[in-house]
């Protein structure tokens, strides 16, 4: 999941970024809605979470740009006020779900997998290959009926490229989807991270190489 968190308060906005990649998200942060719009232009998100009240543009006409341009993203807006006509005047906007400040985690965390689940596609219940079987909902994965003990970062890539249905993924669409604007573009982690991942599986070679190209299953 691939989230975009707009937040002009510093201290908040590096909380938010700490919990949800603690989470297994991979997230960027813009810091007022002229950024924002930069960042939704180079990158398509799965969630944005948009406070309301930032510099530069105002976070009302970052959201109705987002929905001018059809962007994929679910929106999240944060505000200080939580009076039902803000709620109303903000979904009015274009957002997909409002969350008043002050705000808990666990429910930011809830919203954020919901409004993520009606972004993507439609996928089964359960992503299935072989006897190696992923449940996205109850977050997971089993080979030959044995649960794989994955980090969040080896379920996402499991995840992505069973969802490629046989497709060769390459290792910057993965950095892309599963890591976010703090990963080094030019490190070994799309492959280190195979390379545990593989190492998990029952039968390694389910998951293959393929030379200059990607990674499949």
């Amino acid at each position: 999941m691939r989230l975009l968190v707009v937040e002009d308060h510093g201290e908040l906005a590096d909380s938010v970024t700490r919990v949800l990649r603690r989470e297994g998200m991979a997230v960027d942060v813009a810091y007022d809605g002229e950024a924002a719009l930069a960042y939704a232009d180079e990158v398509d998100y799965d969630v944005i979470v948009l406070d309301r009240d930032l510099p530069k543009v105002h976070g009302d006409e970052v959201c109705g740009e987002l929905t001018a341009k059809s962007v994929r993203a679910r929106v999240l807006m944060l505000t200080a006020s939580g009076t039902i006509a803000d709620r109303v005047e903000g979904l009015g906007l274009g957002a997909d779900d409002y969350l008043s400040k002050p705000f808990a985690y666990a429910e930011l965390v809830a919203r954020i997998r919901a409004l993520a689940r009606r972004s993507q596609p439609k996928h089964e219940p359960a992503l299935v290959h072989g006897d190696l079987r992923l449940d996205p909902a109850r977050r997971i994965a089993t080979h030959a009926g044995t649960q794989l003990p994955l980090t969040a970062k080896e379920f996402a890539v499991l995840e992505h490229l069973l969802a490629a249905r046989g497709r060769v993924v390459p290792a910057d669409e993965l950095l892309k989807k599963v890591w976010d604007e703090a990963a080094d573009p030019f490190t070994t982690t799309v492959k280190a991270t195979i390379n545990r991942l593989r190492s998990k599986l029952v039968d390694p070679s389910v998951l293959q190489t393929v030379p200059r190209s990607g990674y499949r299953i």
